[in-house]
């Protein structure tokens, strides 16, 4: 059954009969009237609605470790106004956090670079270390969350296996390509050219704290087994070496 998160109705019909709802749902890749506050905003109220009235025992959301209503980023600040909408539903729910994911994030500040043959620009100094999740893991979890109870009424911050700083990305993908990468460093503020706009200010922020995320008892909770970097490079990489 279709059901667009702009329209209400639709998620009525959709939703009939279900116990569980997994919404992943996000503009950032998106355009034209798809954007945070018609579809991160007015589409997951309408969605959180619809799910109350059709009396579903789970929901399950994908937020971000750093959504916060005060954040500079509209995204980041929508995240966290859904998840105050949960908690006020009074339907059994379940937050899912995950830090930045490896695959779109090391894409954008390692790939495009290696695809045009250029160094690898980094902002600071590149220390801060941060918990990085794949994509594939955020959706085991997503899966394995539905109905376990360790994951009612739960905000689950969720990272990768071991966290790394974005020169410690850099090592990975030579260590695997066995070569040492070109790196240039720029100051906060600084452009960085043939990379999407938010990249800068995102890595200018990261160099502002660490975001380790201990995975042990929480990856064993639920059964997930986490994703190495390694494993992402080389994949990334056509698994070079492997």
């Amino acid at each position: 059954m279709y059901g667009d998160l702009k329209d209400r109705a639709s998620l009525d019909a959709a939703l009939d009969g279900i116990d569980t709802v997994i919404t992943t749902t996000n503009s950032a890749m998106r355009g034209g009237e798809d954007d945070v506050d018609t579809v991160d905003r007015q589409g997951s109220r309408n969605l959180i609605e619809a799910a109350r009235a059709a009396g579903v025992k789970g929901f399950i959301f994908t937020s971000f470790l750093g959504a916060d209503p005060n954040s500079p980023v509209p995204l980041f600040q929508a995240k966290a106004e859904t998840e105050a909408l949960l908690r006020e539903s009074g339907m059994p729910y379940t937050v899912l956090a995950p830090n930045f994911f490896m695959e779109s994030w090391i894409g954008m500040v390692v790939g495009i670079p290696l695809q045009t043959r250029q160094p690898v620009t980094l902002v600071g100094q590149g220390q801060r270390l941060h918990s990085l999740i794949s994509i594939g893991d955020v959706a085991a979890f997503a899966a394995a969350t539905a109905g376990h109870p360790a994951a009612i009424i739960r905000r689950l911050a969720i990272g990768g296996p071991e966290p790394l700083s974005s020169r410690g990305i850099v090592e990975t993908f030579g260590q695997v390509l066995g070569q040492e990468l070109p790196v240039q460093f720029v100051g906060p503020g600084q452009a960085i050219p043939g990379l999407p706009e938010i990249v800068p200010p995102v890595l200018a922020g990261m160099e502002m704290y660490d975001s380790p995320i201990p995975m042990t008892d929480v990856a064993r909770t639920f059964g997930v087994e986490l994703t190495p970097m390694t494993s992402v490079v080389r994949q990334m990489l056509g698994n070079p070496g492997a």
